[in-house]
């Protein structure tokens, strides 16, 4: 299994948490009451899913090991198991953070993921 987890956010978004020091979650996350996370193989289709046509993205890459309990991994989308954070977290978890871009034809452009 992978140890990292993946966060789409707006940049305005990540800029926000960056400023702050801690990332509390974007507005589905607060109104869920858990900060959504994506593994590498269903990230792309939260994008597509969730995001179709957003430009001006980031996409974060999160150490699941440094998390902690509040991590936990419940079913959702096609009774897959997905990573919800009943926290907020700080920015010395995160491992990286690039952008999302669009291609061409609207799709989102993904850099290499661990464990795809």
């Amino acid at each position: 299994m992978s140890r990292f987890i993946y966060k789409i956010a707006p940049s305005s978004l990540w800029q926000e948490a960056e400023a702050a020091g801690r990332f509390t979650g974007a507005p589905i996350d607060l109104a869920d009451g858990y900060i959504h996370f994506s593994t590498a193989s269903q990230v792309k289709e939260t994008a597509a899913r969730y995001f179709a046509g957003l430009d001006d993205l980031v996409l974060v890459a999160v150490d699941e090991t440094k998390l902690g309990p509040e991590l936990k991994y419940e079913v959702s989308r096609g009774g897959d198991l997905f990573p919800h954070l009943y926290a907020e977290f700080t920015l010395d978890v995160v491992a990286w953070v690039k952008p999302l871009p669009l291609d061409a034809d609207g799709n989102h452009v993904f850099p290499p993921l661990e464990a795809e």
